[in-house]
C-alpha cells in the first residue's frame, strides 16, 4: 500500500478508494487519551446543582409540552418570553422538600425596559396546581413586589389545589390570598387567565387590579361537573365560566381573542400605570398640540342636537373622550359591561388620565347599579395611584325601579359617590348635556372635591329634568288643563252653528282644543328649559368656572390637567383603601 493511501481505503488497480471518515486525523490516538479524573464529591455537587437549575425548564418532558400546543395553549416559559425584553430572572426555584413547587414559576422580568414581578403556574406540571410550598413562593413575590415598588403580573394557569398535598394546598391558596390582599393598593396587578381554572384558581386572579381573559377559556368557583352533580343542571363551561359571562359581571375587565392578545394587552394596560402608588403614571410626549380645536367635537353636537329629536338625542361620549386624548390615545376598561357608563384611560398632552363619562347612547346615560360599580372600582383604582380623572356628565339621573331598589341602587350609589368624595388626585368635571338632581349632587362637582367644572353651552343643568316643568308651573299647567272641558264645550256649539252634527262637532272641537293644550303646555316646556334648564344660574352661583365652546375644549382642560399636575403631590388617603370596596 502506498504512503499516500489513507488507512482503511481499498486498493483496486493501483488506485486509492476515497475514504470518509469521522475521525480527525490530528487527533489524539487512543492510546493518548489522558485518564479522566475520579469524580469527587465536590463534582458531585456541581452535578446537582446544575440538575436543580435545569430542573424547572425540563420538568414538563416533551410529551407534555405537545399536549399543551394541541390544546393551543403556550407553556409558561413561552408564555414569559413572549412578554419579556429578556431571559427572565427566575426566583424561588421550586424550593421545598421535594421540589414540590415546580408547578409555579415566580421571577423578576423586565417589560419595555421596566421591572415586572411575575408568576406562571406550569400546567405542563402536576397541571399548574397549587400546595404549600407554591403559596409561599407567591407570598414572597407579592412581598417583593411591594418593597420595590414594581408592578406584578399573574400568568394563570392551574387545576387549583393538589389534593395529594391535602390541606397543604388549602393553605398554600390562603398564604397568596392574603399577601396578595396586602399589597393591593401599593403596587398595580395585572392577572392573565387562561386554560381551565377553577376554585382557589378563581379567586387569586380577581384579587388583581385588572383581569384580562381569552376566548375558550373558564374559571368559576365550580365547574360543570360539579354543577351537575349537585344541582342536576347541564351547562357548558362557557356557560358557567367564559368571557361572555364574567365580562357582563366586571369579574373580568379585558376579553381578547387568545393568548398571544392577552400578552400583549398587558404590555398596553402597563403603558398607563405606575409602578406603585408612590409615583404618577410615566409622563409621554406627544406630538398632538395641546391647543389643537375639537372641531369633530362640536360638528357632532351640532347634528346631533339640530335633528329632529332636538337635545334628547343620544350621543356616544367614547366619541368625545377620543377627540380629547393625545392621537386617539384611549383604552377602555370593562368595554362590555354597563356600557351606559364608560371607564378608560388615555394621554392628554403626555399626561396619563382616567375618564369617567356618562353614554347616553345607551339607556339616556342613567346610572344603574353596575354603572356605579363601575365606576366607583375605577375611581378608587386611579386615587390609589395617582391618576387624574376626567367626568364627562350627560345623564338624566340614576335609573329608577323596583328591580333596582330591591338590588340596592342606593347602596351602589354611596360606593360611587364615596369613591368621588375620597378621591385626592387632580379631577375635572366637564357638563356635555344633561345634569339633573342626585345624579349630578353625587357625580364629581365643586362640593365634593372637584378642581375644575366647566360647562358646554349645550348643558342643562337643574333640580330636576324636563318633568320639572311640572312643579315649577304647577299653577299655569293646572288652568289650561282645568279648561280643556269647558274650552271643548264652547267650540262644540261654535262647530255647530256652523252646520256639523253633534258628533262630528265635538270631535272637531276636541281635536282642536287638545292641540291647543298640547302647545300650550309645549311652550311651558321651552320656558321652563329656557329659564331653568340651562347653565347661567350655575354660572353665576360659581358652580361651574366657565362656559367652554365645543372647540376649544382640548385646550381648556389640557392646559389645566398641566397646571395641576405641576403641583400635586400625592396626599394622605381619607383612610386605609384597597382597589376593591
Amino acid at each position: 500500500m502506498s504512503d499516500h493511501t489513507a488507512k482503511g481505503a481499498t486498493v483496486t488497480g493501483g488506485s486509492p478508494t476515497p475514504y470518509a471518515s469521522l475521525t480527525n486525523p490530528f487527533g489524539q490516538s487512543a492510546d493518548d487519551t489522558p485518564t479522566q479524573p475520579t469524580q469527587g464529591c465536590y463534582e458531585a455537587t456541581l452535578e446537582r446543582g446544575r440538575e436543580l437549575q435545569q430542573r424547572p425548564y425540563v420538568a414538563a418532558g416533551i410529551q407534555s409540552i405537545q399536549r399543551q400546543h394541541q390544546k393551543k395553549r403556550m407553556t409558561i416559559w413561552e408564555r414569559i418570553r413572549c412578554l419579556a425584553d429578556a431571559e427572565p430572572h427566575v426566583l424561588y426555584q421550586n424550593w421545598g422538600p421535594n421540589l414540590d413547587g415546580a408547578s409555579l414559576v415566580t421571577a423578576v422580568i423586565q417589560i419595555d425596559g421596566r421591572d415586572v414581578a411575575i408568576y406562571g403556574h406550569d400546567f405542563t406540571v402536576r397541571a399548574g396546581s397549587m400546595d404549600a410550598t407554591n403559596g409561599r413562593k407567591l407570598a414572597k413575590l407579592f412581598e417583593l413586589a411591594a418593597k420595590r415598588k414594581i408592578p406584578l403580573v399573574g400568568l394563570n394557569d392551574s387545576a387549583g389545589a393538589y389534593i395529594p398535598a391535602g390541606v397543604g394546598g388549602l393553605d398554600g391558596y390562603a398564604d397568596a390570598f392574603t399577601a396578595l390582599r396586602k399589597i393591593s393598593g401599593i403596587v398595580p396587578s395585572i392577572m392573565c387567565m387562561f386554560g381551565f381554572n377553577a376554585g382557589g384558581g378563581s379567586y387569586l386572579p380577581r384579587q388583581g387590579s385588572f383581569l384580562i381573559q381569552p376566548r375558550d377559556t373558564f374559571f368559576g368557583l365550580t365547574g360543570p361537573g360539579v354543577v351537575k352533580s349537585v344541582l342536576g343542571e347541564d351547562i357548558t363551561p362557557d356557560e358557567l365560566g367564559g368571557p361572555n359571562v364574567h365580562s357582563q359581571t366586571g369579574v373580568t375587565d379585558f376579553v381578547v381573542d387568545d393568548e398571544v392578545g392577552a400578552l400583549r394587552k398587558v404590555r398596553e394596560i402597563l403603558k398607563y400605570l405606575p409602578d406603585s402608588n408612590q409615583v404618577a403614571p410615566a409622563y409621554q410626549p406627544s406630538s398632538d398640540p395641546a391647543h389643537r380645536s375639537t372641531r369633530d367635537i362640536d360638528i357632532l353636537l351640532r347634528k346631533a342636537f339640530n335633528s329632529p329629536t332636538g337635545f334628547n338625542t343620544p350621543v356616544d361620549i367614547t366619541i368625545l373622550i377620543q377627540q380629547l386624548c393625545d392621537h386617539g390615545d384611549f383604552l377602555e376598561v370593562q368595554a362590555e359591561r354597563a356600557r351606559n357608563t364608560i371607564t378608560a384611560f388615555g394621554r392628554m398632552g403626555g399626561h396619563v388620565v382616567g375618564f369617567v363619562a356618562n353614554n347616553s347612547a345607551v339607556s339616556s346615560g342613567q346610572i344603574d347599579i353596575d354603572a356605579a360599580y363601575k365606576n366607583a372600582r375605577f375611581i378608587r383604582f386611579c386615587n390609589l395611584y395617582n391618576i387624574p380623572v376626567m367626568f364627562l356628565e350627560d345623564t338624566t339621573g340614576f335609573l329608577p325601579g323596583r328591580e333596582q331598589e330591591h338590588r340596592g341602587i342606593v347602596q351602589a350609589g354611596r360606593a360611587m359617590l364615596d369613591a368621588i368624595v375620597d378621591l385626592r388626585t387632580p379631577r375635572f368635571l366637564v357638563l356635555v348635556r344633561n345634569a339633573f338632581g342626585g345624579a349630578y349632587a353625587s357625580y364629581n362637582n365643586y362640593p365634593t372635591g372637584a378642581d375644575f367644572v366647566v360647562a358646554l353651552p349645550t348643558t342643562r343643568v337643574a333640580v330636576m329634568g324636563p318633568a320639572g316643568v311640572e312643579y315649577v308651573y304647577k299653577e299655569e299647567l293646572k288652568a289650561i288643563r282645568g279648561s280643556v272641558a269647558e274650552r271643548i264645550a264652547r267650540e262644540t256649539e261654535v262647530q255647530r252653528a256652523q252646520g256639523l252634527s253633534e258628533v262630528d262637532a265635538k270631535a272637531e272641537a276636541e281635536q282642536q282644543v287638545r292641540a291647543w293644550a298640547k302647545q300650550a303646555e309645549a311652550e311651558l316646556a321651552q320656558r321652563y328649559e329656557r329659564e331653568i334648564m340651562n347653565p347661567e344660574e350655575a354660572l353665576s352661583l360659581g358652580s361651574i368656572s366657565q362656559i367652554v365652546m365645543p372647540d376649544d375644549l382640548r385646550q381648556v382642560l389640557t392646559e389645566h390637567l398641566a397646571f395641576c399636575l405641576r403641583h400635586y403631590e400625592a396626599g394622605p388617603l381619607q383612610d386605609v383603601q384597597r382597589e376593591f370596596h
